[in-house]
């Protein structure tokens, strides 16, 4: 779930817009067919094939959108906090179709945009619109890359939208039209209630069009004190009404009944990054959302998960559009900021042909890429993000890193190494060789004599990024941590603690803030993570006192 602020800019009661914007354009597009008018008929199909093909539509008229949906647009009903506050338009005035549709229209000239997620070319066309003729207009969209072609499955790990098996063909349409390969429709928890329900969890609830899948999985619990919690894959939902605030239970339970957790919004809204050192320093979570537009402009954020990689905990990559409550869409003047599924995407590699099993294999394994734009091709040793490699002191590692974009669509502008948090290589645009298409980086690192965990990071245009999982290095059975930064990072999380302690102390009469009704379950798990940061801080001392004696 997004921050309130981005609720109030970017939302609305759509048919109350529409409605508005009719008055506005000067058309009565309720009684059009009082009035002489043309008729468009539009076929889209995709390079490859004859068949038509899922898009996203949208039709404006002087800036202004038709607010006139065709009767081939796919309904299906989202809003937020489940209420109605949406059908045939997406919030930015699109509509979904499965590649036909046809439409009477006022005599005027319109423009028409075409897009099919970020791996296809979008296409802008002028259509004129004469009294009484028809406008037959046929287009094909184009790839610039195919990432399932490379075993690479795009995801979006966070949906909000109720289904039954009703609404499964006409869902799957919208990411088939957003090149979404796989859908995963989140049922959302509060302390109170729950929303969007799935009718169905584990291989019950998968359902299946091609090579696309709709799975289903959970966020909750979400508290404002402990941040938002994500559990995929599991073979049932998990919800402990009278335990709320211990979120490792409900972990514990996902991971019995084979699914993986994490936390959401970068651990960053609603002190995430409190739940996620509780639970993550003791080993219960394996997933972070890293890139996301609920928190500002700047999709990538890794703060939080630096912090974790750093002190040795290994925590696979993820990112969700978290539709239809967060959006950053450009290019559609006033409706700039809107939910718009898929705009915020991670890659699953899987090993063989995408299944729902394949695809939590790939993602338990970590083989993940979170993107918003660039696409990324990351091997250490020939080794895939999330793999782990075990060297021998001296070791050489050689790494490889391509990215790939459109000078138009997806401009590339920086491509970085980052070890240990920090930049160990990049490459730009500018330099010799590179593009704005294409960026690559390869290199040896020589006399490796300790661990680090190794990624790619990649920066595009406006709002256009990409981070890589980490390939983890080890040296002669050692850790990947970083003692350069373990005592910074410990004392962080011991404050971290502190201020979950601090909230236990206030007795608070706003229904929505119940820490401090679980005050002694959550000491207990305080003092077990405390446990844990003492025993790093232990071993952090007892490296720098063996350095010494080394000198």
């Amino acid at each position: 779930m997004g921050i309130l602020p981005v609720l109030c800019r970017s939302r609305g009661r759509w048919q109350l817009l529409l409605t508005v914007l009719a008055v506005l354009s000067g058309f009565n597009w309720a009684g059009a067919q009082t009035i002489r008018s043309g008729q468009l008929e539009v076929l889209v199909t995709a390079a490859g094939s004859t068949q038509p093909t899922p898009v996203r539509v949208r039709l404006t008229r002087a800036g202004r959108v038709v607010p006139q949906l065709p009767q081939q647009a796919i309904g299906v009903m989202y809003g937020l906090w489940d209420h109605a506050d949406g059908f045939g338009f997406q919030p930015d005035s699109s509509f979904y179709v499965n590649g036909r549709f046809r439409l009477a229209l006022p005599p005027g000239t319109y423009q028409l945009s075409l897009s099919k997620g970020p791996e296809f070319l979008d296409q802008q066309h002028q259509i004129v619109i004469q009294t009484g003729k028809t406008q037959k207009k046929a287009y094909r969209l184009t790839r610039w890359i195919n990432m399932a072609a490379r075993g690479w499955y795009s995801t979006d790990g966070h949906i909000h939208i109720r289904r039954s098996p009703r609404e499964d063909p006409l869902l799957m349409s919208w990411l088939q039209a957003e090149d979404v390969r796989v859908g995963v429709l989140l049922r959302m928890g509060d302390f109170w209630e729950t929303y969007y329900p799935q009718y169905a969890f584990g291989e019950q609830g998968v359902y299946r069009r091609d090579n696309y899948l709709l799975v289903s999985g959970q966020e909750d619990p979400r508290t404002p004190e402990l941040g938002h919690a994500l559990g995929y894959g599991a073979a049932d939902k998990v919800r402990y009404s009278n335990e709320y605030y211990y979120y490792d239970n409900v972990f514990d339970k996902l991971h019995e009944l084979g699914g993986l957790t994490g936390y959401a919004h970068h651990a960053e809204t609603f002190h995430g990054y409190r739940g996620l050192t509780l639970d993550g320093l003791r080993g219960k979570v394996d997933m972070l959302e890293i890139l996301q537009y609920c928190v500002d402009e700047t999709p990538l954020r890794t703060d939080h998960y630096y912090h974790l990689l750093d002190l040795g905990f290994p925590v696979t990559a993820t990112a969700g559009s978290d539709f239809p409550w967060c959006g950053q869409d450009h290019g559609h003047g006033p409706a700039e900021r809107s939910a718009r599924i898929g705009n915020a995407r991670f890659y699953v590699y899987t090993d063989g042909p995408l299944t729902n099993q394949s695809w939590k294999a790939g993602l338990k394994a970590g083989h993940t890429v979170a993107t918003s734009g660039p696409m990324l091709d990351f091997r250490v040793n020939n080794a895939r993000p999330g793999d782990r490699l075990n060297l021998k002191k001296g070791d050489k590692l050689t790494v490889s890193v391509q990215a790939f974009g459109h000078a138009k669509q997806v401009p590339l502008d920086k491509l970085e190494l980052i070890g240990h948090g920090k930049v160990l290589a990049s490459v730009s645009k500018t330099d010799a060789g590179q593009s704005a298409s294409q960026l690559t980086l390869n290199l040896e690192l020589d006399t490796l004599t300790r661990g680090v965990w190794l990624a790619a990071r990649c920066f595009a245009g406006p709002q256009q990024a990409a981070h890589t999982t980490p390939v983890y290095v080890t040296v002669d059975g050692g850790g990947f941590h970083n003692p350069e930064t373990a005592e910074r990072y410990l004392k962080l999380s011991e404050s971290y603690l502190q201020e979950i302690e601090q909230e236990l102390e206030k007795e608070s009469h706003n229904p929505e803030m119940r820490l401090w009704h679980y005050k002694k379950g959550l000491k207990t798990r305080i003092a077990e993570t405390r446990e844990v940061v003492e025993g790093l801080k232990k071993e952090v001392r007892e490296k720098i006192k063996d350095k010494r004696q080394e000198k």
